[in-house]
């Protein structure tokens, strides 16, 4: 068992360190709100501190799932960052979506004063955050996954180490892209059934069982059809890592030109007040 810190407890922080403590894991919480980290501490019989840095102090792997690059640069650096508590040796995996540069930035950061860095974003929403069933892609040398990853076994489906520094956060922008792409698709061939006077429960029978299934068309066709949107993974969210890859895709070269088409659309649903619905939101836009 190890000890460990865990920094930012969102709607998937929150029970991903709750499954660290089930594991018999030794763990200690800090999020920006303090009311959050009492809750999760009474909650798991866990302890909090005050500050990142505090909560680092004596860590073996410190865990942070917080919101952007700004936010995640906070959490790590200055005096009450937890790279400032941190022991030599010790390793932090970060499971913010963020870009691959500011990955590369702080891994170097750490590598300076003795501390391994691995990036290691998720994929599985809130769902698979509540279940312990995440898909982590993960960058960093082999030693520091290989000490991280046991640790992150507790909340995982499966984890694998993609490469060097930032390969984690550069996996994690195709599985963005990939989704963009299916739920647009996915909107659109409801908004069709609907239009065509077909029953979308009938449909989407005879149609997962074929080549269009996917795990969106099993799990939101319902509450889309129902224009309930409030499951999962944000629409505001889910532009802030669409422009990570799009700015990524402009430094490598590479085009995605229905990803930067959904994204517009994207915020269309913003626009229309949907930017805390999810991202199978995007058939609202169309029905309006």
């Amino acid at each position: 068992m190890a000890r460990v810190a865990f920094l930012g407890l969102g709607v998937m922080g929150f029970p991903m360190a709750g499954h660290l403590a089930a594991a018999g894991h030794e763990v200690t919480v800090w999020n920006r709100s303090p009311a959050k980290a009492a809750a999760w501490a009474e909650k798991h019989k866990g302890r909090t501190a005050a500050t990142a840095r505090e909560a680092a102090r004596g860590a073996e792997l410190v865990m942070a799932c917080v919101g952007n690059d700004d936010d995640l640069r906070q959490v790590c650096l200055g005096e009450e960052g937890a790279f400032a508590g941190m022991a030599p040796g010790a390793v932090f995996v970060d499971h913010t979506t963020v870009s691959a540069a500011v990955t590369r930035e702080l891994g170097g950061i750490a590598a300076g004063v003795g501390l391994g860095f691995v990036d290691a974003p998720v994929s599985g929403g809130q769902a698979g955050a509540e279940n312990g069933q995440l898909s982590l892609m993960c960058g960093g040398s082999p030693e520091d996954y290989a000490r991280a990853e046991p640790v992150i076994a507790a909340y995982a489906k499966i984890c694998r180490l993609m490469g060097a520094s930032g390969a984690g956060q550069l996996t994690k922008m195709c599985n963005q892209i990939a989704i963009a792409g299916l739920v647009q698709g996915l909107s659109e061939s409801l908004h069709f059934a609907e239009k065509a006077g077909l029953s979308i429960p009938e449909v989407v029978e005879v149609i997962s069982q074929g080549a269009a299934g996917s795990w969106q068309m099993q799990n939101r066709y319902k509450t889309m059809a129902e224009n309930r949107f409030d499951f999962g993974f944000a629409v505001d969210w889910m532009r802030k890592d669409l422009g990570i890859c799009l700015s990524t895709a402009d430094e490598t070269g590479a085009s995605l030109p229905v990803t930067a088409l959904v994204d517009q659309f994207y915020k269309d649903v913003q626009q229309m007040g949907g930017g805390r619905w999810d991202t199978s939101s995007l058939i609202a836009r169309l029905r309006k």
